[in-house]
């Protein structure tokens, strides 16, 4: 059994080896064909079939070239029959990539810019331009603690604030100068609070600013420098800080206000609630 196989494998591989090798001679039977068309004419009755038997002729090389050519190409695939064919290929797609519940789910960020409307006012690095009236309004008497000889206050939280920032204004009136003044605004953590600046509109270098966390409030002092002076007028402090997103309850924030008019000393303070005129 072996040696038959040893014999057809050996026989394969000459007919595919002389199977490649050969070479049909078109030119050779071109050749025969065309003798035999061009052969001596016949007499008697055969002449008649001569174009018959012409082109049976032809028809007789072309058939042998067709055999031939036929024999080579079965030859080839006889010996290449008993190859097996390279196994197909298969191409793996990565299914397409879905979003994750957590990256649906997550409420969206506060936007990066959270600067008030430019009515509102600076920062602390940046002088703000003259105060106007405070809700109060009018010459009426405010409630008692917000006024004090010559100095009126007022606290309000700003209309600019939103969701997840707030802006609180410390409003003075003086109607004499002040050659001191200290101004201190308290925002209660009620969670989320910290600073993002602060205003006055009052000339920057006038004052000196600290902020800072102290027994659960965020604290913004101002304090005259010595040798400057307050003009009489209306003026704002305005201390900015973002807080947990919602409404926020400015109930316990507070603010106090000491001041030096000439010889006397003036104190007011007061919360964030709103007031009637």
């Amino acid at each position: 059994m072996t040696m038959r196989r040893d014999v057809h494998e050996e026989l394969r591989a000459r007919l595919h080896e002389a199977a490649g090798a050969h070479e049909p001679d078109r030119e050779r039977i071109l050749a025969r064909v065309e003798r035999g068309m061009a052969g001596p004419a016949r007499t008697g009755h055969r002449a008649v079939h001569r174009p018959v038997f012409g082109w049976l002729r032809v028809a007789g090389a072309t058939a042998a070239v067709a055999g031939v050519l036929a024999l080579g190409g079965y030859a080839v695939a006889s010996a290449v029959k008993g190859e097996e064919a390279p196994p197909q290929r298969q191409v793996a797609v990565s299914p397409t990539p879905t979003p994750s519940p957590e990256a649906t789910s997550r409420p969206p960020e506060p936007p990066a810019d959270r600067s008030p409307d430019p009515t509102a006012g600076p920062l602390d690095d940046a002088t703000a331009p003259a105060g106007t009236p405070g809700p109060s309004g009018g010459d009426a008497r405010p409630p008692a603690g917000v006024e004090d000889g010559p100095l009126w206050s007022d606290g309000s939280v700003d209309p600019h604030s939103n969701e997840f920032w707030a802006q609180s204004n410390v409003t003075l009136r003086t109607r004499t100068e002040l050659t001191a003044l200290t101004v201190r605004l308290r925002i209660e953590q009620t969670g989320g609070v910290s600073s993002t600046g602060a205003w006055r509109s009052l000339p920057e270098d006038d004052f000196a600013l600290t902020v800072a966390e102290r027994d659960g409030f965020l604290v913004y002092t101002w304090t005259l420098k010595e040798g400057r002076t307050v003009a009489p007028g209306e003026w704002v402090f305005a201390g900015q800080y973002n807080h947990e997103r919602g409404g926020r309850d400015a109930g316990g924030d507070t603010y106090t206000a000491t001041a030096a008019a000439g010889a006397a000393r003036v104190a007011v303070g007061g919360d964030f609630a709103a007031h009637d005129d």
